[in-house]
């Protein structure tokens, strides 16, 4: 049964039940969150207690579905947490004192090996908990290796404050009323401050704010960081948070230019799915995937979805439903409907020899 009856529903043990799985999903929400900030911080476990984590049975399949980093090795916890299966299929033992932390995006990006893990996910059917290794992650750029104090990486983007402040207030930053907004990094004993032009006000007290700056110092002395001192993953997330604020918030709807690792993070997305699904007639370059259909070709903005039909012209596509999300595959729990809605376009426009619908066909063929 896909559900069930509404008389049976209302017996005691049927309502009993409903309540236990209500409060089971609950926590395994807790713990999902629990895990991804553990990840954020780098949190280090022993591999006698991952032993321990791995009894678990709402834990355990979290566990086993994230990429973790133990003293040299990468992989994923197998085995009752005895040993790191790599992305090559290799066994690594853990020790028992050995530390283990969840890695983070940015640190498979420096090992070289972030594609072999992402790949991986699509050959497996792997759906992570929390995106981890399709994380949207924020390098430091090169001009920001010489900055002194922050980056002015989102300077002069204008945001709805009253949406931004909440936004980031949801990631743990604070409005500090003469700071702007401030996020805490307790266990590295730093913060990150994100300021606007219009210092002289609360950031609640305006309408629009204009980003300023990204800055980074000690909670104990305020002491003023330069962004190559900031440890890369708390960089990342701080710019990840600021991102996200400015390209929701924006003014204006999505600003294109602020959403550059989402981007990224889709271009890998529509890689993978194609090789996964044997579509070899797209082409992903920049911010756009080239598709060499059999009725045109088409090219589709991986930021904002929207389809171009070559040499000119749009075409409209209504995007995928939330209840038809769930056929298309994303390695990773989050709802990401945009995403969906890019990939969904693409692989209908790579398969365009069985499009049926005739309001469809009559569009592609007038252009």
């Amino acid at each position: 049964l896909k559900n069930i009856p509404a008389a049976a529903g209302k017996t005691e043990a049927i309502a009993a039940l409903k309540a236990r799985k209500a409060a089971l999903d609950r926590t395994a929400t807790r713990l999902r969150h629990a895990l991804e900030e553990a990840m954020c911080r780098g949190d280090a476990f022993t591999g006698a207690e991952l032993i321990e984590l791995a009894r678990h049975p709402l834990l355990a399949p979290s566990l086993a579905r994230l990429v973790w980093l133990g003293d040299g090795s990468a992989g994923y916890l197998v085995e009752g947490g005895l040993a790191l299966r790599d992305a090559r299929g290799q066994l690594q033992p853990l020790g028992a004192t050995e530390p283990v932390r969840l890695a983070h995006t940015i640190d498979l990006l420096a090992r070289g090996d972030l594609h072999l893990w992402q790949r991986d996910c699509f050959e497996a059917g792997r759906v992570q908990p929390f995106k981890q290794v399709f994380r949207e992650v924020y390098p430091l750029t090169a001009a920001e290796r010489d900055e002194r104090e922050g980056t002015e990486r989102y300077r002069g983007q204008q945001v709805r404050s009253a949406h931004a402040v909440a936004l980031l207030a949801g990631r743990g930053w604070i409005n500090t009323m003469e700071d702007g907004l401030r996020r805490a990094w307790h266990q590295h004993r730093l913060g990150a401050w994100l300021t606007f032009d219009e210092y002289f006000y609360a950031a609640s007290e305006l309408p629009v704010l204009t980003v300023r700056t990204v800055s980074f110092a000690t909670l104990d002395t305020f002491e003023p960081l330069r962004p190559a001192d900031v440890p890369p993953v708390v960089f990342s997330e701080a710019m990840r948070d600021v991102d996200l604020a400015v390209s929701v918030a924006h003014v204006s709807g999505v600003d294109p230019e602020a959403t550059a690792s989402t981007v990224e993070l889709r271009a890998a997305l529509v890689r993978e799915t194609c090789a996964l699904l044997n579509l070899g007639n797209v082409v992903v370059d920049g911010r756009w995937a080239t598709i060499t259909g059999t009725l045109a070709t088409y090219r589709v903005h991986l930021g904002a979805g929207l389809v171009h039909l070559q040499p000119g012209g749009m075409l409209v596509l209504v995007p995928v439903s939330a209840q038809h999300r769930g056929r298309l595959f994303l390695p990773f729990a989050d709802d990401d409907p945009v995403t969906a809605e890019v990939l969904s376009k693409v692989i209908l426009l790579a398969r365009d020899q069985d499009l049926r619908d005739p309001a469809l066909l009559a569009a592609i063929r007038r252009q």
